[in-house]
């Protein structure tokens, strides 16, 4: 299976839900799944149903989260020389050359994309365009909603 590329603080986030299913939620459901059993009768047992589906959501986001870690790629940006290029795990300063907006982009693994953050996907579009262009570049970004240009203002590893 390919590789995926992740931020050590993307990984350190997947490590720390997964230490929580394992050692807080797992416990916490097969103890409820106990005490249903207490009740008597499964068939008709709400509470025992309840945990049960509960339990298979936890059981399969540990799956998804180990599987996840397994095939990571975990690049830490800041030890990797600045040499103004864009790539995965900078932040890029954006100028919208069309409305002269200033934005700052992440650019992270799938799972650790979250626009209201700031960080955004290796895939995305925007992403997509700005890896291995240099501060100073001009990037024309195609959208949904229509091409925008922006002008790369800066390039951080942080």
């Amino acid at each position: 299976m390919n590789k995926v590329p992740m931020t050590v603080v993307g990984e350190q986030r997947l490590r720390e839900e997964l230490d929580t299913l394992k050692g807080v939620e797992r416990p916490r459901v097969i103890a409820a799944i106990a005490e249903a059993r207490e009740h008597g009768d499964l068939k008709e047992n709400a509470e025992y149903h309840a945990a049960r589906e509960q339990q298979g959501f936890i059981e399969g986001r540990i799956q998804e989260i180990e599987g996840k870690l397994s095939n990571a790629q975990v690049i830490d940006v800041a030890k990797l020389p600045q040499t103004g290029k864009v790539i995965f795990g900078v932040t890029v300063g954006l100028l919208n050359m069309g409305t002269d907006d200033e934005v700052k982009y992440r650019i992270v693994g799938e799972d650790e994309a979250d626009i209201k953050l700031g960080r955004i996907s290796v895939t995305s579009p925007i992403a997509r365009a700005l890896i291995g262009k240099e501060e100073g570049d001009v990037v024309l970004v195609r959208t949904p909603g229509g091409d925008v240009e922006y002008e790369i203002e800066s390039v951080e590893h942080l």
